[in-house]
């Protein structure tokens, strides 16, 4: 069974998370998804941005709702992880979709976006068979669902009561679970309702994934996506 591979913010230890250098790199090791984080600038833009300020990734400072597209799109977003990267932008969402549509599939982890635009968003780049998202919020979740109900959702679990309030509360397609939660009872509950399951190891070491290798999980969201890739290849 193949473990489709989701490359969280990108393949983020060979390039700087969160930019298209990133999702490049992500790509040329072939996984299945890359994970972005979605920000709202001050004047109503979408961008690809994991924390609340820029100021650990970019040049840059201050809170990224507080910033207008102008300046974001001058920040340096690589010089901070290699100057190899210098002069890396920090990505338009939109502009992203554009690269990634017909490449990639794309998990959304929505920080902060209006749902109504960011399921246009989706729409008018016919990305609603290729993704799924994930917010914090589960208002923002409740929201997405019954707006778009094409679109798959995600919802982090730790029990098998859980998979089934995820799947009456918000329809989710995925769970996301910790491999010290994947017990026999919660595979059962997901199989049952035809949910994918995805792992989520908070060690990315050998170890742990040859352990995953042997378990029954559809997905895998992951910091080292080379390093599992050799793993699976028996390196």
């Amino acid at each position: 069974m193949k473990i489709e591979i989701v490359s969280h913010r990108g393949a983020n230890g060979l390039a700087p998370e969160n930019t298209l250098a990133a999702a490049q790199a992500s790509l040329d090791l072939g996984v299945d998804y890359i994970e972005v984080d979605v920000w709202t600038s001050r004047d109503h833009v979408f961008y690809i941005m994991h924390d609340h300020t820029v100021d650990r990734t970019t040049n840059g400072t201050g809170h990224l709702l507080s910033l207008d597209s102008a300046v974001i799109e001058q920040l340096d977003a690589g010089s901070w992880f290699d100057l190899r990267f210098a002069g890396e932008r920090v990505p338009r969402l939109d502009a992203f979709l554009d690269w990634a549509r017909g490449r990639t599939k794309v998990f959304f982890d929505v920080k902060f976006a209006h749902p109504h635009h960011l399921i246009e968003l989706i729409r008018a780049k016919e990305m609603t068979e290729d993704c799924f998202l994930w917010s914090g919020s589960k208002g923002w979740m409740w929201l997405c669902h019954q707006m778009a109900p094409e679109l798959a959702l995600k919802v982090n679990v730790q029990t098998p009561a859980d998979v089934e309030k995820a799947h009456e509360e918000f329809g989710a397609r995925i769970v996301e679970v910790s491999p010290k939660n994947l017990t026999d009872a919660l595979i059962e509950n997901c199989r049952r309702r035809n949910i994918r399951i995805m792992a989520y190891p908070e060690q990315n070491t050998e170890a742990v994934f040859r352990d995953l290798l042997t378990r029954d999980i559809d997905m895998i969201n992951l910091d080292q996506p080379d390093l599992f890739l050799r793993v699976m290849d028996g390196g």
